[in-house]
């Protein structure tokens, strides 16, 4: 059966993000990001929902870096469910998207932040774990494709 786990969602940071080490060093973050709803309610309030990121890596160094409360960022990655046991020996839930890649959302002219003048600022390529370990085989001809 095939399967197939795709998000794509821009929304606005909730919180800053806060960059943490797993025991082995790797680098992860968690934060929120509120994304607003396509309809309004009767009364004319926007929806929003508050969606758990976590990255992992340089993808997380990237949004500790560059990314603050407030702050548009366009997320993509697969969604994920995890299970636990609390201290209150509670069995616990979450549902939270593993970005695979991130990046900015306002034009550079919005990134008007203290110590970075206008157009002076060079914003760094948006970050996608995917392209770390890319490796393409060259094949010879259609006959060697697999359908």
């Amino acid at each position: 059966m095939a399967s197939f786990n795709k998000v794509i969602l821009i929304g606005n940071l909730v919180d800053d993000p806060e960059l943490k080490q797993t025991p082995n060093g790797v680098p992860v973050t968690n934060f929120r990001i509120a994304v607003s709803r396509r309809f309004q309610r009767n009364e004319g309030a926007q929806d929003a929902d508050f969606i758990n990121i976590v990255a992992w890596r340089q993808t997380a160094e990237f949004v500790k870096r560059y990314f603050n409360k407030g702050k548009s960022i366009l997320v993509c990655g697969s969604l994920q469910s995890r299970t636990w046991t609390d201290n209150n020996n509670q069995k616990r839930y979450t549902l939270e998207v593993v970005a695979d890649e991130v990046s900015f959302v306002d034009k550079k002219s919005d990134n008007n932040q203290a110590g970075f003048g206008g157009n002076s600022f060079s914003e760094p390529a948006p970050y996608s774990a995917a392209r770390d370990d890319v490796s393409f085989e060259e094949m010879s001809t259609d006959d060697d494709l697999p359908f």
